[in-house]
């Protein structure tokens, strides 16, 4: 037994030696990726040959040296069994020997601070927050997916921009002028209007009796139906004048019949008309009657009556219709008493399209009464978009007989004397081209070149004779055709409602067929004007008026009588005060130049008159 035991620790004994016999060999290089853990030895260790780390010329210091230098093995592996035979370290009890060399102080490397450019916020902003409130809605769940009809919103309630009809306006200036206007009406009322009116203008000039009056009056209605509208009005003017003229650069005439003239118009007209409604082939028509009776502070009367109306109806595009008036008057004066009646009938079909519009039809005119005559115009128009929704070309050819009165002559000239002559002038055909539409927002033109010939043309001369204290106008034609060519245009430019500048420009050439000159008619007229709204309280208005040179029959010094052109600007300003009360001010001839619309009636120099308004 006792045999047995020697012999096995005989033998652990050669296993030991062999062992250790082993580990005092080199071991094989182990890879770089794996490191020795350094652990104090048991016993005394031995000293292993130094390891010396080459410095790197390329490294700024120490550390980055450290850093790039490979990783070497600095402990001594004699007799390092662990690193064979892993059990070997854990049944021996940590025997084994190992040694860690220092080759340099760890010295750390750190990158420059990256700085913050920003201050700090200082003050202390706290952001509200509104407090949340929640409602749930009482509406039960539902899986319709139909498209429901959406309720019709109702409209805000409309804030009138006129709220006040009714207004009465007075106000007095520096040429004894008088002024005064009221307009009354019923207010707003969709089916029904009705008001009066009245006006009152007085001026009296530096010269002698250059006085004028002009007075009106009227009432008016209109009344709304389903179907039609029927309006109507009566009016009555008077207007008063002296026959103050004479040459002021001669010697007054001895004698001078500087008698009172006035004008009295009593004028009515009726309508009965279709209301528009927008619906295919419509039939439309309208029925309209209008006369006046006018006489003036002598002999002359007139009394006139003209009834007329249209049919249309539509068909698609088409338009076809006819229109016809029957015109009658009778005028009297000391040396005449006469009918003079004219009868229309105008046929006519009208196409429309998208970028053009064609009237074609004729005119048919009867002439009865103190003369008789029968004549066929063209009536024609047509119109082509040549611009889509800018530039529009125009041409028209058309015809009529002018109806000779002797109120228009006097509302022309108010100083024309008795037995006017009466003729009809006939317009045997005036052409016409030109172009209209819009050249930028807001600013729109119209030009126009014309040729005109007509037959008997009017003029009015004047018809002095001062030693006998006469200083009237009368009345002459040009027998024969005359040809009137020339071109007019205009512009008219709206800065939205705050701007409205606008004008006409018209040059005529007369080739005359018996009288030497278009007596008293200007070659060329510039009309201008302007309205500005400042803001609610403050509106700025202003007119221009040229007029270029004219001529007269009257001759001195063995040539024809020259009216020289001039220039007539006017202003005037409206202040609001308060909502009923406005004041005003108007100034005119601002040039103070002296111009004569007719020889030897100088117009009224500078003036100015103002006032004030209520509204109610």
């Amino acid at each position: 037994m006792k045999l047995k035991y020697n012999y096995i620790l005989l033998t652990l004994l050669m296993a030991l030696y062999v062992a250790t016999g082993n580990a005092q060999k080199k071991p094989a290089q182990k890879p770089a990726a794996k490191k020795t853990t350094a652990k104090p030895a048991a016993k005394t260790p031995v000293k292993a040959a130094p390891t010396i780390v080459k410095k790197t010329t390329e490294a700024k210091s120490l550390g980055d040296a450290a850093a790039k230098t490979a990783p070497r093995d600095t402990s001594k592996k004699g007799g390092n069994a662990a690193a064979t035979n892993p059990a070997a370290n854990n049944n021996n009890g940590g025997s084994l020997s190992e040694e860690i060399v220092v080759t340099t102080a760890y010295k750390p490397v750190l990158a420059d601070a990256v700085k913050l450019r920003r201050n700090p916020e200082l003050e202390d902003k706290v952001p509200f927050k509104a407090p949340l409130t929640y409602t749930t809605i009482d509406k039960r769940l539902t899986r319709d997916e139909e498209i429901k009809q959406l309720d019709a919103m109702k409209m805000p309630a409309e804030k009138d921009s006129v709220l006040l009809p009714n207004y009465v306006k007075l106000g007095l200036g520096s040429l004894k002028t008088t002024y005064g206007e009221a307009y009354i009406t019923n207010g707003r009322d969709e089916a029904l209007q009705a008001g009066l009116y009245l006006k009152h203008f007085a001026q009296a000039g530096t010269l002698y009796k250059q006085n004028q009056s002009k007075n009106e009056v009227g009432i008016f209605g209109k009344s709304i139906g389903a179907v039609n509208s029927l309006s109507g009005r009566i009016d009555y003017s008077n207007n008063s004048n002296y026959f103050y003229g004479y040459d002021i650069n001669n010697v007054p005439p001895a004698k001078l019949n500087v008698d009172k003239q006035h004008f009295n118009t009593l004028s009515a007209e009726g309508e009965l008309t279709k209301n528009y409604k927008d619906v295919e082939n419509d039939f439309t028509y309208a029925v309209k009657f209008k006369g006046y009776m006018f006489s003036n502070a002598f002999s002359a009367k007139e009394n006139n009556i003209v009834v007329s109306g249209f049919l249309n109806q539509t068909v698609k595009q088409f338009y076809a219709g006819v229109s016809a008036s029957m015109d009658v008057a009778t005028q009297k004066d000391v040396a005449y008493s006469l009918s003079n009646n004219l009868l229309r009938v105008n046929p006519y079909i009208k196409f429309q399209g998208t970028n053009y519009k064609i009237d074609a039809g004729i005119s048919i005119v009867d002439e009865f009464g103190f003369s008789s005559r029968f004549f066929i115009f063209p009536a024609a128009k047509a119109e082509l978009q040549v611009i889509p929704k800018y530039v529009r070309l125009f041409v028209e050819a058309k015809g009529d007989v002018n109806h000779s009165s002797i109120r228009d002559f006097a509302m022309l000239n108010p100083f024309i004397g008795q037995n006017i002559p009466i003729k009809n002038s006939v317009d045997q055909l005036d052409i016409a081209a030109g172009l209209k539409g819009t050249l930028a927002p807001g600013l729109s033109f119209k030009g126009t070149i014309f040729r005109n010939s007509i037959k008997d043309m009017p003029l009015i001369v004047s018809n002095f004779n001062f030693a006998n204290g006469d200083n009237r106008f009368a009345v002459i034609y040009d027998n024969g055709r005359a040809r009137v060519s020339g071109f007019t245009g205009e512009l008219d430019y709206r800065a939205g409602d705050d701007v409205n500048i606008f004008g006409r420009a018209e040059f005529k050439d007369y080739q005359m067929a018996s009288e030497a000159l278009p007596w008293n008619l200007p070659k060329f007229k510039l009309t201008a004007g302007t309205n500005i709204h400042i803001n609610d309280k403050v509106n700025i208005s202003g007119s221009l008026l040229f007029r270029g040179n004219a001529h007269d029959s009257l001759v001195q010094n063995g040539v024809y009588t020259t009216i020289n052109s001039f220039i007539d600007l006017s202003g005037g300003i409206d202040y609001k005060v308060t909502k009923n009360i406005s004041i005003f001010g108007r100034v005119n001839n601002i040039l103070n130049t002296t111009n004569q619309t007719w020889l030897y009636y100088p117009d009224y120099g500078f003036n100015i008159f103002g006032g004030a308004s209520y509204s109610f």
